[in-house]
């Protein structure tokens, strides 16, 4: 499933945050689950995955070709800080307390879909990151490129 967009959303006092209806109804339509992981990203953000793309990712990392003692520190982090959490009948989820306080989340949040994952942001910290991103934009879309390029040669050599 691929996720986009920028939606700026609350938390209630019950730690409740609503997942946007256009994101719900994507999800209803293509046959997933309101159930998602939450855990910590590797950006600061809290990162949101549906759970088939979650259960789809740890099973990749059997697969993996990371050092054994990179891995388990890898899935230390990931799985003992993630959470499993369900839509409930009005299209929210409970976000755990730990989770907002080591995050800084306050009322106002920003959910950002990121291609296979959403993400929960501070409000006026996203604004400022992405006021810095939208300066450096022509500067990031070559990096990219320029790394997208390299993988596709890399797959060449390798095909060759």
């Amino acid at each position: 499933m691929l996720f986009t967009g920028e939606y700026e959303h609350s938390i209630d006092s019950k730690h409740r945050l609503a997942v946007p209806a256009e994101i719900r109804s994507r999800l209803e339509s293509q046959g997933v689950a309101g159930v998602f992981y939450l855990a910590p990203g590797s950006n600061g953000a809290i990162w949101l995955w549906p759970e088939k793309t979650f259960e789809a990712m740890a099973g990749a990392l059997e697969q993996t070709l990371l050092p054994e003692e990179d891995l388990m520190a890898y899935e230390e982090l990931l799985f003992s800080q993630a959470s499993r959490v369900e839509l409930d009948s009005t299209g929210r989820i409970r976000l755990p307390e730990r989770i907002l306080q080591e995050h800084q989340l306050d009322k106002q949040v920003v959910i950002l879909g990121i291609r296979d994952h959403l993400e929960i942001r501070n409000q006026k910290e996203w604004k400022k990151l992405r006021k810095q991103k939208l300066e450096q934009q022509s500067e990031i879309i070559l990096r990219a490129r320029r790394a997208l390029a390299e993988q596709h040669r890399q797959g060449e050599k390798e095909r060759s």
